[in-house]
Parts: C-alpha cells; structure tokens; sequence
C-alpha cells in the first residue's frame, strides 16, 4: 500500500470515528482520549493530521460539502445537460441540513457556540465562503449546460440558497420548532429560481 492511500485511510478512520462519538455522545462530551481509544491511533497520528479536536470537527463540517460537490460534479462528469439528476445532488443534502441530528448540523452548532476562537472563526469563514462558492459554480455549469437561464446571478443567489440552507440548520436544532417550511419546499424554491 502507497504512503498516499495509508494516509488518506488513516484520516478517513479518523474522521469516521469522530462521526461515531458525535453520534453517541454529542460535541460537547467527546475528548482526544475518546478518540484515540475508539479509533486506536496514537495522539501523534491524530496531531500529525490535525492540531485540535476542534479542528478534527471542521473536517467533518467540511467532508460534508465536499461530498455533495463531488455526487454533483459526478452528474456532470457523466454526461448530465439537464437539470433535474445534478439538482436532485442538492436536494439530498438540503433534506439531511433538516434532520437535527445530522451530523454535520451537530457540528456546525457546536463550532458557532466557539467562534470567538480565532481558528474556529477562521473555519467557519472558509466553510462559508466555500459553500457560496461552489454553490455559484453549480449555477454557473448549469447556465454553461444552458439549463439555468443568464438572468441568474450565480453569486447572489448561491449566497441566498446558502443563508436559506443555513437558516434551515440553526431550525432543525431547535427543540420543538415547528417547521412547516421543509426540506423539500427549499430544494423546491431553489429549482424555481433556477429554472424560471
């Protein structure tokens, strides 16, 4: 096995025993030690990757919107000039930003109770412009396959649609809130703006 493809194991195994205490013990409870017992690598092999635990959390933000960029640009690779099969992409994970106890919407919470925190600030900056970025470069390959209409600012709306999927995830953390604007309505609210 290639150094490479240890080290891109390594940090897989990593994040998904992250993932896996998130989802027993939540954010807050979670410790190194916890890591690296469940995990099995060695404070070393956990600070050769990453600085903090925090730090380990914004990957798992992250992970999140890399993949659906990746099933979306996946859809184009293969040949998609329609609108529907790369939205659907989207829609997918807008209708997990609805579940409170999605992952990635437990870790998003638990950085913005840390923002004061130069590096956890730092992230949530990237991870924000990361996510108005790509999401402009979807309506703009969607404009260059001529299934989005030129109208169509790529960078106001990307930014619209993300504050809308943001709103969205701060909602399903709240206890109790009664949503009657779903998943499906936003993925359905974007697509019009999109196609009209």
């Amino acid at each position: 096995m290639k150094q490479e493809e240890r080290r891109q194991q390594t940090f897989k195994l990593l994040l998904d025993t992250t993932k896996e205490l998130i989802q027993e013990k939540g954010c807050h409870s979670i410790t190194m030690k916890d890591i690296m017992d469940r995990s099995g690598l060695s404070k070393g092999a956990i600070f050769h990757y990453v600085k903090s635990k925090d730090e380990i959390f914004v990957r798992v933000l992250e992970e999140r919107l890399e993949e659906t960029n990746e099933r979306f640009m996946k859809e184009i690779g293969d040949g998609r000039r329609t609108f529907e099969e790369p939205m659907r992409q989207i829609a997918e994970s807008i209708t997990a930003y609805d579940n409170a106890q999605d992952i990635s919407n437990k870790v998003l919470m638990y950085l913005l109770g840390k923002e004061e925190e130069p590096l956890v600030a730092e992230a949530l900056k990237q991870y924000y412009e990361r996510s108005v970025s790509l999401s402009g470069k979807w309506i703009e390959i969607g404009q260059e396959s001529g299934v989005i209409p030129a109208s169509v600012d790529p960078g106001r709306t990307a930014e619209m649609f993300v504050l809308l999927t943001l709103g969205m995830r701060v909602r399903s953390s709240i206890p109790f809130a009664r949503a009657s604007f779903k998943a499906q309505d936003i993925a359905s609210f974007m697509a019009g703006i999109l196609q009209a």
